[in-house]
């Protein structure tokens, strides 16, 4: 058995309007789902990513209205870094970031900045076989456009208390002293860390957890090993447009391994993703109040957005 890379990844915003500005206006990816969080529905969970909502592309983002920024720490991921196809894309990205007022650190392979509240990303030329994941965006040539995750990297005062788990126990691959490729038959990424002793604080701006992707035949076996790994998963949730696990990683950084599918055409076309609220079944019931609480967001795809 061996994890498709990375799923999706998901950070908290207090600011879901500028959030869907940020990385659907000027990053370009799709809103491919704008739901609930599910264990908080009166509050959203946003998707972004390629034009199918594709797993290996996948940002997401739970708002929470007015809260407070945090910082990145030991036992969290502190960066995110997308592929692009070559040095002339990171030139477009520069371009385009700093017309917007983004600060932005360039080297001859990297772009490196950050979203409005802080959380770092990061643009690396990757030459890889996987499929490049690409959205459609009328300012973004395809060939510049963002291709789908390379990697995460997440911070630890020590890489050597993780090792044995991840390697045993979910086949993570080394990839250097404290790197590891996640590979299966579709796709892979890379789980990276870095050094650090400071002690984070969850908030805007920071990432909630990363998830990696699954089968939905081997979903339970990976459940199995973490447990016997020494892990303490949750029961498998079903999210209704993915079944999930979760569970912290010896160096305290949340884990997800999510499912390949059923995929957000579960409940609405492909060609609408994203324009309108999407409430899984368990949860329509509470369509009418949640739309009274929910912070109205415009639909990045229309000629003119309106809320």
């Amino acid at each position: 058995m061996r994890l498709d890379g990375i799923h999706h990844i998901t950070a908290i915003t207090a600011d879901a309007p500028r959030n869907v500005d940020f990385y659907a206006g000027l990053l370009g990816l799709r809103l491919v789902k704008k739901t609930v969080n599910q264990d908080d529905p009166t509050v959203y969970h946003l998707f972004y990513a390629d034009e199918r909502g594709s797993c290996g592309s996948d940002i997401t983002f739970f708002e929470y209205p007015g809260a407070e920024r945090g910082r990145a720490g030991t036992g969290m991921v502190h960066r995110i870094v997308w592929r692009v196809a070559s040095e002339d894309a990171l030139g477009f990205w520069e371009e385009r970031l700093r017309a917007e007022g983004v600060a932005v650190s360039r080297t001859p392979e990297r772009v490196r900045f950050a979203d409005p509240e802080g959380l770092e990303l990061e643009l690396a030329v990757v030459q890889t076989a996987d499929e490049a994941l690409v959205a459609d965006h009328p300012e973004i040539p395809r060939d510049v456009a963002l291709q789908g995750f390379d990697r995460v990297h997440a911070f630890t005062s020590d890489p050597s208390v993780s090792r044995a788990f991840l390697e045993q126990s979910l086949e993570f691959q080394p990839a250097g002293d404290t790197s590891f490729e996640v590979r299966g038959e579709s796709r892979g990424s890379l789980y990276a860390y870095d050094l650090g002793n400071e002690r984070g604080r969850s908030g805007a701006g920071t990432v909630h957890h990363v998830a990696w992707a699954s089968t939905p035949e081997e979903h339970e076996h990976w459940r199995d090993r973490a447990l016997r790994g020494g892990a303490s998963p949750t029961p498998v949730i079903d999210r209704f447009y993915f079944r999930s696990i979760y569970f912290r990683e010896p160096s305290g950084v949340l884990f997800e391994i999510a499912t390949i599918g059923p995929g957000f055409t579960a409940d609405e076309p492909l060609e609408t993703l994203g324009e309108r609220v999407s409430l899984p079944p368990d949860f329509e019931h509470l369509r009418e109040r949640l739309e009274e609480v929910l912070t109205p967001l415009p639909n990045p795809r229309a000629p003119n957005p309106v809320a």
